[in-house]
């Protein structure tokens, strides 16, 4: 579901916005302005990783003296020597003695957090996301998921009309959520939260949840609201009575249990070894092969074993990992087990998966590689022309796996790469890779040139137009490029 990058949070709440930003691996800056302060989210591939506020209880020193780890005194002398020197007040704290560098550390940390949860408190004001490069001076990158995030933005709102409001009718009924993406979030619930999320069966109201997890309404009442807000439980449609049975009867064949949303990750290592076994492979592993499946698999196992795998390599999952290239690579183990289970679990897409094989039965044999990289080459266009520029990507990088000596394929990913934000680096190495396998095609240079145009580097711009005009004088595209060099 699409959401206006601009608007009102009355209209559109901030945890749908963050929401549709994380899944869409957004860049760039969340403002939300009130006459009284404007603060701010900076989020870099959906993930927040610092913030700001021109509110003044927001700044630092005033964020310490309130977690007690300065005095008034302090405060005090700190804000004299700032006036003088002009220095950042937590490097004066540093330097008076007042604070150690893990402490100043510790205390920048908790000032992001406290300003992104005080946003949650915020019932009106206006919003806007600037898409694009983030600020990199004097930004950490705030080690935690924006899951964890939400979940304890929201569960600081105390106001019971609002909640009362936002929430559906008490006659209404939740179950767990059937998006593994929501269901499977790096978030440390409560003792009371399990006991809420037990009574979720699909079948009790909310009025009956609530009567029945003893404990007071309006507590009850907030923690589903949490659990709702963070897409754990989802709105369903109540089941009459006389079938009640039997759709219970169908819960051993649910393809999650509670349990399984509950029980431990396994240790950071493990994680680490199956990713680095399981990544290397994905150019050549078909979709039956990433969902650890068989040709005739099916449906039941299909799913099942999709929710396992996703659990596994959820990407809320990096934020435990010290590796930061995990990420990276938990995310495109993710999308790619997301992409076949999307294919295998309907029969007609999964008949069209064996047709596009080369055959309309179920077959062990894959095609070979040339035609596995033409598949993901083409799949990559079509995001590419739907605007789906990270779906483009993976697809040619897939591409680009499967064939590394196709000047094309690492063409068109550089392209892609040229359309995110923060991606020009990984534009212009995938252009120099084509380059290496087709040096006397004028067309890199000439895109290799719009590119250093969009960094800012007018110089080698004008350099890589020149190569590209020296091979072909009429390529059209490096005569425009360079003539903006000069402007």
């Amino acid at each position: 579901m699409e959401i206006p990058l601009t608007g009102r949070i009355k209209d559109v709440s901030l945890v749908k916005l963050l929401v549709f930003l994380n899944r869409n691996r957004k860049t760039g800056t969340l403002s939300l302005k009130t006459p009284v302060f404007t603060k701010k989210i900076y989020i870099h591939a959906g993930d927040a990783i610092f913030a700001s506020s021109t509110y003044e209880d927001d700044r630092l020193g005033e964020m310490l003296l309130k977690a007690d780890k300065i005095t008034v005194e302090q405060y005090d002398r700190s804000v004299e020597v700032l006036k003088i020197s002009k220095k950042r007040q937590g490097a004066i704290l540093v330097e008076l003695g007042y604070l150690t560098p893990k402490d100043l550390f510790w205390g920048v940390k908790y000032q992001v957090k406290e300003i992104i949860h005080s946003m949650f408190l915020v019932e009106d004001a206006e919003y806007e996301f600037m898409e694009g490069e983030i600020p990199n001076q004097e930004v950490i990158t705030l080690k935690m998921s924006m899951a964890n995030l939400i979940y304890d933005g929201v569960r600081k709102i105390e106001n019971w009309t609002r909640i009362r409001n936002e929430m559906p009718d008490t006659d209404s009924v939740f179950r767990l959520s059937r998006d593994p993406l929501s269901l499977f979030q790096g978030i440390e619930l409560s003792s009371q939260d399990k006991k809420i999320l037990s009574l979720i069966d699909g079948r009790r109201t909310i009025r009956e949840v609530i009567e029945n997890s003893w404990m007071g309404s309006f507590e009850a009442l907030k923690i589903l609201y949490v659990l709702w807000s963070t897409g754990i439980i989802e709105q369903t449609t109540a089941i009459p009575e006389e079938v009640a049975v039997a759709e219970h009867a169908k819960e051993q064949e649910e393809p999650v249990t509670l349990q399984d949303i509950l029980s431990p990750l396994s240790e950071e290592e493990a994680l680490v070894k199956r990713v680095d076994s399981i990544y290397p492979k994905l150019g050549s592993l078909s979709m039956y092969e990433l969902l650890d499946a068989g040709p005739d698999a099916d449906a039941d196992t299909i799913k099942r074993n999709y929710y396992r795998l996703a659990k596994e390599f959820h990407p809320d999952r990096y934020f435990a990992v010290t590796d930061e290239s995990v990420k990276s690579k938990l995310t495109e183990i993710f999308d790619a087990i997301t992409q076949a289970y999307n294919v295998l679990k309907d029969e007609k897409t999964r008949e069209e998966y064996f047709r596009s094989l080369g055959t309309g039965k179920r077959r062990e044999a894959e095609p070979a590689e040339d035609v596995k990289a033409e598949d993901q080459f083409r799949r990559g266009v079509e995001e590419f022309k739907k605007g789906n520029f990270w779906g483009a990507v993976e697809n040619f990088k897939w591409a680009t796996k499967l064939m590394p000596r196709s000047a094309q394929y690492w063409s068109h990913l550089s392209l892609a790469f040229s359309k995110m934000p923060g991606r020009l680096k990984d534009a212009e190495e995938a252009l120099l890779t084509a380059v290496k396998i087709e040096p006397f095609n004028p067309d890199h240079y000439a895109n290799l040139g719009l590119v250093y145009m969009k960094a800012g580097i007018k110089k080698r711009a004008c350099s890589n137009f020149e190569k590209a005009l020296r091979i072909d004088p009429s390529n059209e595209k490096a005569k425009k490029g360079l003539e903006q060099t000069k402007e």
